[in-house]
């Protein structure tokens, strides 16, 4: 009697323990958007984590880059998206007015990318299969470079409107490679860009998605909404939409 009481309780405290834990892990989620704190110098970054999110699950993560001096609010529309399609976003900010002023892939964006990943790696179970890195803009060519340097790692690259490829020291990995470009873009003409790039790379074996618009510099919604669900791939996406 005594002995069925006894594992009756202990039963017990293991299922408060056990749900309490659960519930202080829930809680120390910073869910929505934040701050990523991991700068004292005005340039940061932001994390947005959707409610969807659950301890111990595994997620997607996009990093995405933001265009010539801007900041990681740029990104914000992508929160929304992540809310409805269920990823991770980190939008970081360069250390400087523009991505990679040093050698590309090995330089303090690139050390500070790191930062970022690993401490949001700390708060959140990521997807390791479903890693993106991407970028508009300034931000695009960096992620293309920086990614292809880091293919094993970014196994998803998005180049929105990038310009021409800057070569890494070195490349690892094979990343799938999304590109949209706007044919009427002035500030990186397609020709020795979007299309001299996705060239190249298919000719070097990357798997490889190409999507022009009639546009100029900027990235459509439906196109970016378009490069998300790619990275998801359809089965992810259309079940976080269910």
């Amino acid at each position: 009697m005594h002995c069925r009481f006894l594992v009756s309780v202990c039963a017990a405290a293991a299922l408060v323990l056990m749900f309490g834990s659960a519930a202080r892990a829930q809680e120390a989620i910073p869910y929505g958007q934040s701050r990523l704190g991991l700068s004292d110098e005005g340039r940061d970054g932001t994390l947005y984590i959707p409610k969807s999110y659950k301890p111990g699950t595994k997620m997607p993560l996009l990093i995405m880059l933001h265009g010539f001096s801007g900041w990681g609010d740029n990104q914000r529309s992508l929160f929304a998206l992540a809310e409805e399609l269920g990823f991770i976003v980190i939008t970081p900010e360069s250390r400087d007015i523009t991505w990679g002023k040093e050698a590309p892939g090995f330089d303090q964006d690139v050390r500070y990318i790191g930062a970022a990943f690993r401490h949001v790696g700390s708060i959140v179970n990521i997807d390791f299969d479903r890693v993106a890195l991407g970028g508009q803009s300034d931000g695009a060519g960096y992620a293309l470079t920086m990614g292809l340097a880091y293919g094993d790692t970014f196994n998803h690259l998005i180049v929105l409107a990038g310009g021409g490829l800057i070569e890494p020291i070195r490349r690892q990995g094979k990343p799938k490679i999304f590109f949209a470009h706007g044919v009427k873009d002035s500030t990186m003409p397609i020709d020795v860009s979007g299309r001299k790039n996705v060239a190249l790379l298919k000719q070097e074996g990357y798997d490889v998605t190409y999507h022009e618009h009639e546009g100029g510099h900027g990235t459509p919604r439906e196109i970016v909404r378009e490069s998300i669900e790619w990275f998801l791939g359809p089965q992810k996406a259309q079940k976080a939409q269910n």
